[in-house]
């Protein structure tokens, strides 16, 4: 049985909170701060009175943050999913000889994605253990189980995420797949029995044809889940009035998984054309309605081989998604093919297409839902970026963790650019704990400026040495604050939940929550996170503020893969200038560590020889 994630003491988290904020604000604004904080914390003050219930609160249950966590994280924001949200994976580009090879792969990823499932429900997935820092420890599998039966119910002010925890005899006996803006339901289960790999690709080509027969095409009905959550939630109810609706709308929430067959985009499949086309599908004009955003896994095979998948963020984290993709990818490129001719083949009844009753009210709807995901399309500045000169190798030889060098380096490509630092978002798994999902690392550390201010200072005032010094110290800080997080002892869950408790009280808000600082520290203009994988793969996903960048990060032995993302529409943003800034900033690092390296050898030379000289001249 795992532990549940503690509540950190309460003068612990508001030591750290000052001490993460102090440089980020002005000094003025510190001092209101600081007063603010110290009588939120005084003994017999409103801090006592929270952390007091938070701690029932923890006895009773099985997770104290959880709740909280996914309301404010995900449930709660009417955002978009596309970009905003929803994070993708997105796989090598495939070689398709012709549409019948690409359904070839889209069977044989379901005929994956059918055993992985079955894994699932058996429970017999090995459990997960920590890597990285205080590596070996088991971590929480609950997210796992959500992976295939988990849908995102929009609604007027919050989401419910449901998650159908069925016995394996009731699991979903279906998949949705969609072609050309059509949604079919296609039974992977016939008389009691899977279907084979022949059987699916026998079923995906009879859905080809339906799709396209143009006489009974529907109007795109899945573009209404790419809209503001608020709207989406509208649509649907003007939907649900009709039964024919209400039928569709139950298959698709009921289904596994969505598999999206994407025609060919057009676009040149570069690593951040395909990155954009997993993000938002191009818009309208080519595959943006050929998804249903709410589900929590949407598979996606293009005819010209972009290919990857995107999911529903509310269920799981990026590592279960990780884990997933690259069973599906060894399945798909490890075994040879088991296309074998069933020795009887069994009559299929056909895939079935999904109907849908429309109105002018209802088609103004749609047209609405299309401006505003074109208007994302247009919008969204990505830049994959994969630097080449050195990995994580290198980084280990200098006695220093790949994360937190790349969060140093991170943050010093954005004192380039912008001279300053901004909260930074690092996500850092509590998956230690019962329920564990995440708390933040939060990277802009004085210590970090310290290092950055070192760096850019144009007077050539520090030695090498010195630079060295508050490099490590930087170093230092992130490891440590990243301890302190994947053991539950971080800071933003902790004032979520003392937040969330005052509100829950009815009492007044208190006014730690409504300073100027509080309110710019949850600003997370940098959002940032590791995704490493061992199969050829990168994740990705937006910026969470208008001006704010999304930076997903991939380390591998020898290069290290950067998805830059941040709008057009800031002017202040440019996610080229700052993919320019980090190439600077990681060759930087490296020469100061080799300059370093080179100039301690020397000393450690000259030191050794000079106890020799010594030792013959006795």
């Amino acid at each position: 049985m795992l532990p549940k994630v503690p509540v950190p003491p309460l003068k612990q988290t508001l030591d750290t909170y000052l001490k993460c904020v102090q440089h980020l604000v002005k000094e003025e604004q510190f001092k209101k701060t600081k007063a603010i904080v110290e009588k939120f914390g005084a003994p017999g003050g409103v801090g006592e009175v929270l952390q007091k219930k938070l701690l029932e609160r923890r006895d009773k249950t099985t997770n104290w943050v959880y709740d909280y966590w996914l309301e404010d994280m995900y449930l709660n924001n009417r955002l978009a999913l596309p970009v905003n949200s929803s994070p993708v994976m997105v796989f090598p580009k495939q070689t398709f000889r012709d549409r019948k090879d690409a359904l070839r792969f889209a069977a044989r990823l379901i005929r994956g994605v059918l055993d992985y499932a079955a894994l699932i429900d058996a429970r017999a997935l090995p459990v997960d253990f920590a890597r990285g820092q205080l590596a070996g420890t088991p971590l929480c599998m609950e997210q796992y189980y959500r992976l295939f039966n988990s849908y995102r119910h929009p609604g007027l002010k919050t989401d419910t995420l449901e998650v159908q925890m069925n016995a394996a005899s009731s699991a979903p006996q279906h998949i949705i797949v969609a072609c050309k803006n059509q949604f079919f339901v296609l039974d992977v289960v016939a008389n009691s029995k899977q279907l084979i790999e022949t059987e699916i690709l026998s079923q995906l080509e009879k859905i080809m044809t339906m799709a396209e027969n143009a006489a009974e095409r529907l109007p795109p009905f899945g573009i209404l889940t790419t809209d503001g959550r608020t709207e989406w939630a509208q649509a649907r109810d003007a939907l649900t009035k009709d039964q024919a609706n209400r039928d569709s709308l139950a298959l698709i929430e009921s289904g596994l998984c969505v598999v999206c067959l994407d025609e060919p985009s057009g676009l040149d499949p570069r690593d951040t054309n395909r990155a954009l086309l997993m993000l938002h599908g191009g818009g309208r004009e080519k595959n943006g309605a050929n998804r249903w955003y709410d589900k929590s896994m949407q598979f996606v095979v293009g005819m010209d081989g972009i290919c990857g998948f995107v999911c529903e963020h509310s269920a799981f984290e990026g590592i279960v998604m990780v884990q997933c993709s690259e069973y599906l990818m060894k399945y798909i490129t490890g075994s040879p093919s088991k296309m074998a001719k069933a020795s009887t083949a069994r009559e299929l009844p056909p895939p079935r297409r999904l109907l849908w009753k429309c109105n002018p009210h209802i088609q103004g709807l749609l047209a609405a839902s299309g401006d505003r995901l074109q208007k994302l399309v247009n919008n969204l500045d990505m830049d994959v970026f994969k630097f080449n000169v050195y990995g994580k190798e290198f980084i280990k030889k200098q006695k220093m963790s790949p994360d937190a060098f790349i969060q140093v380096a991170l943050q010093l490509a954005f004192y380039k650019c912008n001279r300053r630092l901004v909260a930074t978002y690092e996500s850092a798994s509590i998956r230690r704990f019962q329920q564990g999902r995440v708390d933040n690392i939060r990277s802009a550390t004085l210590e970090a400026l310290a290092f950055v201010m070192s760096m850019t200072d144009e007077r050539a005032t520090f030695s090498d040495l010195e630079k060295m010094r508050r490099l490590i110290d930087a170093i230092n800080a992130q490891t440590n604050y990243t301890i302190k997080a994947i053991t539950g002892l971080a800071i933003d869950n902790h004032l979520l939940g003392l937040l969330r408790i005052a509100k829950e009280l009815n009492m007044e808000k208190p006014e730690i929550f409504c300073d100027e600082t509080y309110l710019a520290s949850n600003q997370f203009i940098l959002s940032t996170s590791q995704v490493p994988t061992t199969v050829e793969m990168f994740c990705c996903y937006g910026p969470v503020l208008p001006n704010g960048y999304g930076a997903c990060y991939n380390p591998q032995s020898d290069h290290i893969i950067f998805c830059v993302s941040s709008f057009w529409e800031n002017t202040g943003t440019s996610s080229a200038v700052l993919v320019k800034a980090l190439n600077e900033s990681l060759l930087e690092l490296r020469d100061l560590c080799s300059r370093s390296s080179a100039a301690a050898t020397k000393r450690a030379d000259s030191g050794q020889g000079a106890g020799q000289r010594h030792k013959s001249g006795k």
